[in-house]
Protein backbone atom coordinates (compact mmCIF):
# COMPACT_ATOMS: atom_id res chain seq x y z
CA UNK A 1 0.00 0.00 0.00
CA UNK A 2 0.99 3.52 -0.69
CA UNK A 3 0.34 4.62 2.90
CA UNK A 4 3.14 2.02 4.12
CA UNK A 5 5.76 3.13 2.29
CA UNK A 6 8.40 5.57 3.69
CA UNK A 7 8.23 8.72 2.65
CA UNK A 8 10.57 11.49 2.60
CA UNK A 9 9.95 13.47 5.19
CA UNK A 10 11.98 15.77 7.75
CA UNK A 11 12.39 13.07 9.93
CA UNK A 12 13.13 10.66 7.33
CA UNK A 13 15.49 12.67 6.23
CA UNK A 14 17.08 13.65 9.95
CA UNK A 15 17.39 9.51 10.62
CA UNK A 16 19.56 9.04 7.36
CA UNK A 17 21.87 12.00 8.29
CA UNK A 18 22.26 10.63 11.96
CA UNK A 19 22.76 7.39 10.03
CA UNK A 20 25.26 8.85 7.98
CA UNK A 21 27.59 10.52 10.95
CA UNK A 22 27.10 7.59 13.20
CA UNK A 23 27.74 5.37 10.36
CA UNK A 24 29.80 7.70 8.24
CA UNK A 25 32.38 8.16 11.34
CA UNK A 26 32.65 4.19 12.05
CA UNK A 27 33.54 3.60 8.63
CA UNK A 28 36.26 6.67 8.31
CA UNK A 29 38.09 5.16 11.24
CA UNK A 30 37.81 1.37 9.84
CA UNK A 31 39.18 2.50 6.27
CA UNK A 32 41.95 5.00 7.91
CA UNK A 33 43.28 1.57 9.68
CA UNK A 34 46.54 0.61 8.46
CA UNK A 35 45.88 -3.15 9.59
CA UNK A 36 43.42 -4.95 11.62
CA UNK A 37 45.75 -6.72 13.95
CA UNK A 38 46.14 -5.41 17.79
CA UNK A 39 49.52 -4.80 19.50
CA UNK A 40 50.03 -6.57 22.77
CA UNK A 41 49.41 -3.37 24.37
CA UNK A 42 46.69 -2.30 22.12
CA UNK A 43 44.88 -5.81 23.85
CA UNK A 44 45.63 -4.81 27.00
CA UNK A 45 43.42 -1.78 26.43
CA UNK A 46 40.54 -4.06 25.39
CA UNK A 47 41.12 -6.57 28.19
CA UNK A 48 41.21 -3.46 31.05
CA UNK A 49 38.07 -1.99 29.23
CA UNK A 50 36.21 -5.00 29.13
CA UNK A 51 37.43 -5.79 33.16
CA UNK A 52 36.45 -2.25 34.15
CA UNK A 53 33.09 -2.31 32.51
CA UNK A 54 32.34 -5.46 33.94
CA UNK A 55 32.93 -5.03 37.08
CA UNK A 56 31.84 -1.24 37.48
CA UNK A 57 28.38 -2.08 36.08
CA UNK A 58 28.26 -5.95 38.71
CA UNK A 59 29.34 -3.38 41.34
CA UNK A 60 26.82 -0.88 40.67
CA UNK A 61 23.71 -3.15 39.87
CA UNK A 62 24.17 -5.78 42.80
CA UNK A 63 24.50 -2.99 45.06
CA UNK A 64 21.45 -1.07 43.93
CA UNK A 65 19.22 -3.89 45.23
CA UNK A 66 19.37 -3.31 48.72
CA UNK A 67 19.26 0.73 48.56
CA UNK A 68 16.26 0.02 45.84
CA UNK A 69 14.40 -2.21 48.06
CA UNK A 70 14.83 -0.91 51.43
CA UNK A 71 13.40 2.68 49.29
CA UNK A 72 10.54 0.73 47.49
CA UNK A 73 9.51 -0.79 51.24
CA UNK A 74 10.30 2.07 53.94
CA UNK A 75 8.51 5.21 54.84
CA UNK A 76 10.96 7.87 56.06
CA UNK A 77 11.40 11.86 56.41
CA UNK A 78 13.29 12.89 53.01
CA UNK A 79 12.60 10.17 51.16
CA UNK A 80 11.02 11.99 47.96
CA UNK A 81 14.03 13.72 48.47
CA UNK A 82 16.85 11.35 48.38
CA UNK A 83 14.52 9.68 45.36
CA UNK A 84 15.11 12.70 43.14
CA UNK A 85 18.73 13.34 44.28
CA UNK A 86 19.61 10.19 42.84
CA UNK A 87 19.17 12.07 39.35
CA UNK A 88 21.76 14.45 40.46
CA UNK A 89 24.76 11.89 39.61
CA UNK A 90 23.67 11.47 36.07
CA UNK A 91 23.68 15.06 35.35
CA UNK A 92 27.02 16.02 37.37
CA UNK A 93 29.70 16.56 35.10
CA UNK A 94 32.24 13.84 35.24
CA UNK A 95 35.37 16.49 36.78
CA UNK A 96 33.52 17.44 39.33
CA UNK A 97 32.41 14.22 40.97
CA UNK A 98 36.23 13.29 40.03
CA UNK A 99 37.24 15.86 42.12
CA UNK A 100 34.66 15.35 44.89
CA UNK A 101 36.22 11.48 44.77
CA UNK A 102 39.91 12.66 44.80
CA UNK A 103 39.04 15.31 47.85
CA UNK A 104 36.90 12.28 49.59
CA UNK A 105 39.07 8.80 48.26
CA UNK A 106 42.67 10.40 47.71
CA UNK A 107 45.63 10.55 49.61
CA UNK A 108 45.33 12.60 52.77
CA UNK A 109 41.54 12.77 52.48
CA UNK A 110 38.95 11.40 54.88
CA UNK A 111 38.86 7.37 53.78
CA UNK A 112 42.03 6.90 53.95
CA UNK A 113 42.82 8.85 57.16
CA UNK A 114 40.38 6.45 58.87
CA UNK A 115 42.14 3.40 57.08
CA UNK A 116 45.56 5.15 59.09
CA UNK A 117 43.63 5.15 62.16
CA UNK A 118 42.76 1.96 62.38
CA UNK A 119 46.30 0.44 61.21
CA UNK A 120 45.04 -0.42 57.86
CA UNK A 121 47.52 0.17 54.55
CA UNK A 122 46.52 3.69 52.42
CA UNK A 123 44.62 2.81 49.10
CA UNK A 124 45.32 4.99 46.06
CA UNK A 125 42.58 5.86 44.11
CA UNK A 126 44.45 5.61 40.87
CA UNK A 127 43.97 2.63 38.22
CA UNK A 128 41.42 0.08 38.47
CA UNK A 129 39.60 0.31 41.49
CA UNK A 130 39.34 4.07 41.20
CA UNK A 131 37.95 3.70 37.72
CA UNK A 132 35.43 1.32 39.39
CA UNK A 133 34.47 3.45 42.10
CA UNK A 134 33.96 6.61 40.04
CA UNK A 135 31.72 4.66 37.44
CA UNK A 136 30.08 3.20 40.65
CA UNK A 137 29.05 6.62 41.95
CA UNK A 138 27.70 7.38 38.54
CA UNK A 139 25.86 4.29 37.75
CA UNK A 140 24.72 2.83 41.21
CA UNK A 141 21.76 6.16 41.09
CA UNK A 142 20.73 4.99 38.05
CA UNK A 143 20.32 1.18 38.75
CA UNK A 144 18.55 1.99 42.01
CA UNK A 145 16.02 4.30 40.35
CA UNK A 146 15.85 1.62 37.47
CA UNK A 147 15.28 -1.64 40.19
CA UNK A 148 12.71 1.19 41.96
CA UNK A 149 10.66 1.15 39.10
CA UNK A 150 10.57 -2.24 38.93
CA UNK A 151 9.77 -2.93 42.42
CA UNK A 152 6.78 -0.23 41.83
CA UNK A 153 5.47 -2.09 38.70
CA UNK A 154 4.60 -5.32 41.18
CA UNK A 155 0.98 -4.85 41.92
CA UNK A 156 0.39 -3.70 45.26
CA UNK A 157 -2.64 -6.57 45.77
CA UNK A 158 0.51 -9.15 45.11
CA UNK A 159 2.56 -8.37 48.23
CA UNK A 160 -1.11 -8.30 50.97
CA UNK A 161 -2.23 -11.58 49.24
CA UNK A 162 1.01 -12.92 50.21
CA UNK A 163 0.91 -10.93 53.36
CA UNK A 164 -2.94 -12.65 54.02
CA UNK A 165 -1.71 -15.99 52.82
CA UNK A 166 1.04 -15.67 55.54
CA UNK A 167 4.00 -16.13 53.61
CA UNK A 168 7.47 -14.97 55.04
CA UNK A 169 9.56 -12.20 53.95
CA UNK A 170 12.09 -14.83 52.32
CA UNK A 171 9.01 -16.27 50.74
CA UNK A 172 8.03 -13.10 49.36
CA UNK A 173 10.98 -12.55 47.72
CA UNK A 174 11.46 -16.19 46.01
CA UNK A 175 8.06 -15.67 44.58
CA UNK A 176 7.63 -11.59 44.22
CA UNK A 177 11.07 -9.74 43.88
CA UNK A 178 13.11 -13.03 42.52
CA UNK A 179 11.25 -13.25 39.24
CA UNK A 180 11.30 -8.99 39.04
CA UNK A 181 15.09 -8.98 39.48
CA UNK A 182 15.25 -11.87 36.59
CA UNK A 183 13.74 -9.94 34.61
CA UNK A 184 15.35 -6.35 35.01
CA UNK A 185 18.95 -7.10 36.35
CA UNK A 186 19.82 -8.33 32.66
CA UNK A 187 19.08 -5.13 30.64
CA UNK A 188 20.41 -2.75 33.81
CA UNK A 189 23.96 -4.61 33.58
CA UNK A 190 23.68 -3.99 29.76
CA UNK A 191 22.91 -0.82 30.09
CA UNK A 192 25.47 0.60 32.77
CA UNK A 193 28.08 -1.58 30.69
CA UNK A 194 27.66 0.04 27.74
CA UNK A 195 27.93 3.65 29.46
CA UNK A 196 31.04 2.22 31.64
CA UNK A 197 32.84 1.44 28.53
CA UNK A 198 32.56 4.77 27.17
CA UNK A 199 33.67 6.53 30.36
CA UNK A 200 37.08 8.46 28.64
CA UNK A 201 36.83 11.24 30.83
CA UNK A 202 37.71 8.88 34.30
CA UNK A 203 39.85 7.13 32.59
CA UNK A 204 41.81 10.57 31.57
CA UNK A 205 41.71 11.53 35.10
CA UNK A 206 42.00 8.61 37.10
CA UNK A 207 44.13 5.88 34.90
CA UNK A 208 47.32 4.32 36.68
CA UNK A 209 49.37 4.30 33.74
CA UNK A 210 49.63 1.41 30.49
CA UNK A 211 47.89 -1.10 33.24
CA UNK A 212 45.13 0.75 33.80
CA UNK A 213 44.87 2.42 30.14
CA UNK A 214 41.25 2.06 28.33
CA UNK A 215 40.44 1.68 24.77
CA UNK A 216 39.33 6.04 24.48
CA UNK A 217 42.25 6.80 26.50
CA UNK A 218 44.81 4.79 24.07
CA UNK A 219 42.42 6.25 21.09
CA UNK A 220 43.00 10.04 22.95
CA UNK A 221 46.62 9.07 23.56
CA UNK A 222 47.53 7.85 19.84
CA UNK A 223 46.03 11.64 18.18
CA UNK A 224 47.08 14.02 20.69
CA UNK A 225 50.14 12.72 21.81
CA UNK A 226 51.70 10.08 19.21
CA UNK A 227 49.68 11.04 16.04
CA UNK A 228 49.61 7.26 15.09
CA UNK A 229 46.09 7.62 12.68
CA UNK A 230 46.09 4.35 12.05
CA UNK A 231 46.11 2.98 15.35
CA UNK A 232 43.80 5.10 16.93
CA UNK A 233 41.24 4.36 13.70
CA UNK A 234 41.86 0.88 14.70
CA UNK A 235 41.40 1.64 18.11
CA UNK A 236 38.01 3.28 17.56
CA UNK A 237 36.72 0.71 15.49
CA UNK A 238 36.86 -2.13 18.07
CA UNK A 239 35.49 0.71 20.42
CA UNK A 240 32.46 1.12 18.10
CA UNK A 241 31.96 -2.54 17.53
CA UNK A 242 31.86 -3.71 21.18
CA UNK A 243 29.30 -0.77 21.98
CA UNK A 244 27.19 -1.67 19.01
CA UNK A 245 27.50 -5.24 20.43
CA UNK A 246 26.32 -4.43 23.49
CA UNK A 247 24.00 -1.66 22.24
CA UNK A 248 21.96 -5.07 20.57
CA UNK A 249 22.13 -7.10 23.73
CA UNK A 250 20.77 -4.49 25.48
CA UNK A 251 17.77 -4.38 23.34
CA UNK A 252 16.94 -8.07 23.84
CA UNK A 253 17.72 -8.38 27.46
CA UNK A 254 14.86 -6.73 29.46
CA UNK A 255 12.12 -9.24 29.59
CA UNK A 256 8.42 -8.93 30.93
CA UNK A 257 7.72 -9.85 34.32
CA UNK A 258 4.11 -11.24 33.67
CA UNK A 259 3.16 -10.20 37.08
CA UNK A 260 -0.55 -9.23 35.17
CA UNK A 261 -2.22 -5.80 35.59
CA UNK A 262 -3.66 -4.47 39.30
CA UNK A 263 -5.68 -1.80 40.74
CA UNK A 264 -3.13 1.03 40.02
CA UNK A 265 -3.42 2.07 43.81
CA UNK A 266 -0.21 2.63 45.71
CA UNK A 267 -0.63 1.05 48.32
CA UNK A 268 1.40 0.66 51.91
CA UNK A 269 3.11 -2.44 52.32
CA UNK A 270 3.79 -3.43 55.48
CA UNK A 271 7.51 -4.11 55.82
CA UNK A 272 9.45 -6.47 58.52
CA UNK A 273 11.37 -5.06 61.17
CA UNK A 274 13.99 -6.48 63.74
CA UNK A 275 17.36 -6.70 61.49
CA UNK A 276 15.76 -6.73 58.53
CA UNK A 277 14.45 -2.93 58.65
CA UNK A 278 18.42 -2.34 60.38
CA UNK A 279 19.95 -3.40 57.13
CA UNK A 280 17.37 -1.51 55.05
CA UNK A 281 18.45 1.66 57.38
CA UNK A 282 22.35 0.97 56.54
CA UNK A 283 21.29 0.41 53.09
CA UNK A 284 20.16 3.73 52.37
CA UNK A 285 22.67 5.13 54.83
CA UNK A 286 25.92 4.36 53.18
CA UNK A 287 24.52 5.08 49.76
CA UNK A 288 23.72 8.23 50.40
CA UNK A 289 26.93 9.02 52.12
CA UNK A 290 28.88 7.78 49.40
CA UNK A 291 26.84 9.90 46.46
CA UNK A 292 26.74 13.11 48.77
CA UNK A 293 29.51 13.30 50.28
CA UNK A 294 31.65 13.94 47.34
CA UNK A 295 29.53 16.87 46.24
CA UNK A 296 29.82 18.20 49.91
CA UNK A 297 33.87 17.94 49.96
CA UNK A 298 33.70 19.78 46.41
CA UNK A 299 31.82 22.66 47.92
CA UNK A 300 33.81 22.81 51.58
CA UNK A 301 37.21 23.06 49.46
CA UNK A 302 35.61 24.95 46.60
CA UNK A 303 34.27 27.85 48.47
CA UNK A 304 37.38 29.52 49.57
CA UNK A 305 38.83 29.40 46.53
CA UNK A 306 36.32 31.39 44.85
CA UNK A 307 38.17 34.49 46.30
CA UNK A 308 41.02 33.76 43.98
CA UNK A 309 39.64 32.32 41.03
CA UNK A 310 42.85 31.68 38.06
CA UNK A 311 42.91 33.52 35.02
CA UNK A 312 41.66 32.13 31.73
CA UNK A 313 38.22 30.74 34.04
CA UNK A 314 35.63 32.92 32.65
CA UNK A 315 36.15 32.90 29.19
CA UNK A 316 36.62 28.86 29.40
CA UNK A 317 32.95 29.38 31.36
CA UNK A 318 31.41 31.25 27.93
CA UNK A 319 32.57 29.29 26.00
CA UNK A 320 31.00 26.03 27.99
CA UNK A 321 28.28 27.69 28.33
CA UNK A 322 27.23 28.62 24.74
CA UNK A 323 28.23 24.64 23.48
CA UNK A 324 26.02 24.01 26.25
CA UNK A 325 22.81 26.06 25.07
CA UNK A 326 23.05 25.24 21.32
CA UNK A 327 23.85 21.73 21.83
CA UNK A 328 20.82 21.36 23.71
CA UNK A 329 18.71 23.43 21.06
CA UNK A 330 19.69 20.83 18.40
CA UNK A 331 19.24 17.94 20.72
CA UNK A 332 15.69 18.78 21.52
CA UNK A 333 14.66 20.30 17.84
CA UNK A 334 16.15 16.60 16.36
CA UNK A 335 14.71 15.17 19.23
CA UNK A 336 11.04 16.44 18.49
CA UNK A 337 11.34 16.07 15.05
CA UNK A 338 12.22 12.24 15.37
CA UNK A 339 9.18 11.79 17.98
CA UNK A 340 6.54 13.14 16.00
CA UNK A 341 7.81 11.52 12.85
CA UNK A 342 7.80 8.06 14.72
CA UNK A 343 5.02 8.96 16.02
CA UNK A 344 3.15 8.95 12.75
CA UNK A 345 4.69 6.49 10.89
CA UNK A 346 4.40 2.71 11.05
CA UNK A 347 8.48 2.31 10.05
CA UNK A 348 10.56 1.91 12.89
CA UNK A 349 13.14 3.11 10.14
CA UNK A 350 12.99 6.59 12.80
CA UNK A 351 13.19 4.97 15.60
CA UNK A 352 16.21 2.82 15.46
CA UNK A 353 17.85 5.97 13.37
CA UNK A 354 17.35 8.20 16.52
CA UNK A 355 18.45 4.98 19.00
CA UNK A 356 21.81 4.19 17.10
CA UNK A 357 24.23 7.10 18.80
CA UNK A 358 23.92 4.85 21.94
CA UNK A 359 26.42 2.55 19.51
CA UNK A 360 29.06 5.29 19.39
CA UNK A 361 30.88 7.30 21.94
CA UNK A 362 32.66 10.84 21.67
CA UNK A 363 35.58 9.43 20.98
CA UNK A 364 34.68 7.37 17.99
CA UNK A 365 32.53 10.18 16.70
CA UNK A 366 35.28 12.32 17.61
CA UNK A 367 38.20 10.42 16.15
CA UNK A 368 35.74 9.94 13.05
CA UNK A 369 35.22 13.61 11.90
CA UNK A 370 39.00 14.63 13.30
CA UNK A 371 39.87 12.55 10.23
CA UNK A 372 37.59 13.89 8.33
CA UNK A 373 38.55 17.44 7.94
CA UNK A 374 42.18 17.39 9.13
CA UNK A 375 42.94 17.37 5.11
CA UNK A 376 40.71 19.96 4.53
CA UNK A 377 41.03 22.40 8.04
CA UNK A 378 42.52 22.47 10.68
CA UNK A 379 40.67 20.48 14.01
CA UNK A 380 41.36 23.26 16.74
CA UNK A 381 39.58 25.69 14.92
CA UNK A 382 36.36 23.61 14.00
CA UNK A 383 36.45 22.12 17.91
CA UNK A 384 33.92 24.00 19.69
CA UNK A 385 31.26 23.71 16.78
CA UNK A 386 32.24 19.69 16.53
CA UNK A 387 31.87 19.45 19.97
CA UNK A 388 28.33 20.67 19.50
CA UNK A 389 27.47 18.68 17.01
CA UNK A 390 28.32 15.06 18.95
CA UNK A 391 26.95 16.53 22.37
CA UNK A 392 23.78 16.97 20.46
CA UNK A 393 23.96 13.67 18.65
CA UNK A 394 24.95 11.74 22.25
CA UNK A 395 22.17 12.86 24.31
CA UNK A 396 19.88 12.58 21.39
CA UNK A 397 18.23 8.97 22.11
CA UNK A 398 17.71 10.15 25.89
CA UNK A 399 15.36 12.62 24.52
CA UNK A 400 14.12 10.54 22.00
CA UNK A 401 12.92 8.08 24.37
CA UNK A 402 11.82 10.78 26.90
CA UNK A 403 9.30 12.21 23.98
CA UNK A 404 8.37 9.23 22.08
CA UNK A 405 5.40 8.04 24.31
CA UNK A 406 4.11 11.25 24.98
CA UNK A 407 4.06 12.02 21.35
CA UNK A 408 2.19 9.05 20.36
CA UNK A 409 -0.10 9.09 23.06
CA UNK A 410 -0.08 13.14 21.33
CA UNK A 411 -1.35 11.60 18.04
CA UNK A 412 -3.59 9.21 19.33
CA UNK A 413 -5.60 11.24 20.81
CA UNK A 414 -5.48 14.49 18.19
CA UNK A 415 -4.34 13.23 14.82
CA UNK A 416 -7.30 12.26 13.46
CA UNK A 417 -8.87 15.71 14.31
CA UNK A 418 -6.12 17.54 12.82
CA UNK A 419 -5.99 15.67 9.77
CA UNK A 420 -10.50 16.25 9.41
CA UNK A 421 -9.46 19.91 10.16
CA UNK A 422 -6.69 20.01 7.44
CA UNK A 423 -4.69 21.64 9.95
CA UNK A 424 -1.40 23.02 8.16
CA UNK A 425 1.97 21.70 10.18
CA UNK A 426 2.85 25.01 11.52
CA UNK A 427 -0.42 25.77 13.50
CA UNK A 428 -0.43 21.69 14.89
CA UNK A 429 3.08 22.43 16.29
CA UNK A 430 2.42 25.78 17.80
CA UNK A 431 -1.34 25.11 19.30
CA UNK A 432 -1.41 21.06 19.29
CA UNK A 433 2.08 20.03 19.96
CA UNK A 434 4.49 22.39 22.16
CA UNK A 435 2.27 23.01 24.76
CA UNK A 436 0.98 19.45 25.30
CA UNK A 437 5.09 18.55 24.73
CA UNK A 438 6.43 21.60 26.68
CA UNK A 439 7.17 19.56 30.11
CA UNK A 440 9.41 16.66 28.68
CA UNK A 441 10.54 19.45 26.03
CA UNK A 442 11.76 21.78 29.12
CA UNK A 443 13.06 18.45 31.29
CA UNK A 444 15.24 16.61 27.81
CA UNK A 445 16.73 20.35 26.96
CA UNK A 446 17.73 20.67 30.49
CA UNK A 447 19.27 17.39 30.72
CA UNK A 448 21.03 17.81 27.06
CA UNK A 449 22.43 21.13 28.31
CA UNK A 450 23.67 19.33 31.81
CA UNK A 451 25.56 16.74 30.05
CA UNK A 452 26.67 19.35 27.45
CA UNK A 453 28.36 21.53 30.03
CA UNK A 454 30.57 18.86 31.70
CA UNK A 455 31.18 16.70 28.87
CA UNK A 456 35.37 16.11 28.53
CA UNK A 457 35.17 13.86 25.21
CA UNK A 458 36.00 15.54 22.27
CA UNK A 459 36.48 18.78 23.09
CA UNK A 460 39.60 17.33 24.65
CA UNK A 461 40.62 15.57 21.44
CA UNK A 462 40.14 19.16 19.48
CA UNK A 463 40.89 22.01 21.41
CA UNK A 464 43.91 24.06 21.37
CA UNK A 465 45.69 25.73 24.04
CA UNK A 466 42.94 28.68 23.86
CA UNK A 467 39.84 26.67 23.61
CA UNK A 468 39.26 24.46 26.66
CA UNK A 469 35.80 24.62 27.82
CA UNK A 470 35.32 24.73 31.82
CA UNK A 471 35.60 21.04 32.42
CA UNK A 472 38.67 20.35 30.53
CA UNK A 473 40.06 23.79 32.09
CA UNK A 474 38.98 22.36 35.76
CA UNK A 475 41.02 18.95 34.57
CA UNK A 476 44.14 20.97 33.75
CA UNK A 477 43.81 22.05 36.86
CA UNK A 478 43.76 19.09 38.68
CA UNK A 479 46.94 17.92 36.31
CA UNK A 480 48.78 20.82 37.67
CA UNK A 481 48.01 20.12 40.92
CA UNK A 482 46.20 23.71 42.01
CA UNK A 483 43.54 21.76 43.95
CA UNK A 484 41.46 24.53 45.67
CA UNK A 485 41.37 26.36 42.60
CA UNK A 486 40.21 23.36 40.86
CA UNK A 487 37.53 22.65 43.17
CA UNK A 488 36.44 26.57 42.91
CA UNK A 489 35.96 26.34 38.85
CA UNK A 490 34.34 22.86 39.54
CA UNK A 491 31.92 24.46 42.49
CA UNK A 492 31.30 26.93 39.58
CA UNK A 493 30.48 24.49 36.66
CA UNK A 494 28.50 22.21 38.81
CA UNK A 495 26.08 25.74 39.97
CA UNK A 496 26.00 26.47 36.29
CA UNK A 497 24.88 22.90 35.33
CA UNK A 498 22.19 22.94 37.54
CA UNK A 499 21.01 26.24 37.00
CA UNK A 500 21.00 25.03 32.73
CA UNK A 501 18.64 22.68 34.03
CA UNK A 502 16.81 24.13 36.14
CA UNK A 503 16.02 27.30 33.69
CA UNK A 504 15.26 24.70 30.73
CA UNK A 505 13.11 22.47 33.03
CA UNK A 506 11.25 25.77 34.47
CA UNK A 507 10.86 27.28 30.27
CA UNK A 508 8.84 23.77 29.42
CA UNK A 509 6.67 23.90 32.68
CA UNK A 510 5.92 27.53 32.82
CA UNK A 511 5.43 27.29 28.59
CA UNK A 512 2.91 24.18 29.71
CA UNK A 513 1.16 25.90 31.77
CA UNK A 514 0.58 29.38 30.09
Amino acid sequence: MASSAVKITPAFGLSIAIAALVLGSAAMVAARADSFALAPADWQAVRFTLLQASLSAAVSSLLAIPVARALFRRRFPLRGALISLLAAPFVLPVVVAVMGLLTVFGRGGPFNTALAALGLPEVSIFGLHGIVLANVFFNLPLATRMLLHGWQAIPAERFRLAQSLGLPPSAQFRHLEAPMLRAQLPGIFAVILLICLASFAIALMLGGGPKASTLELAIYQSLRFEFDLGRAALLAAVQFALCAAITLAAARLTLPQGFGAGLGRHLQISAPNGWRRALDVLAVTVAAVFLFAPLLAVVIKGLPGLTTLPNGLWPAVLRSVSVATVSAVLATSAALILANGAAHSKSRVIELAAMLPLAASSLVLGTGLFLLVRPFIAPENLALAITILVNATLTLPYLFRLLLPEARQLQADYGRLTESLGLPRRTILRFVTLPRLARPLGYGAGLAAALSMGDLGVIALFAGDGGATLPLFVQHLIGAYRLQQAAAAALILVGLSFVLFWAFDRLGSHYADA
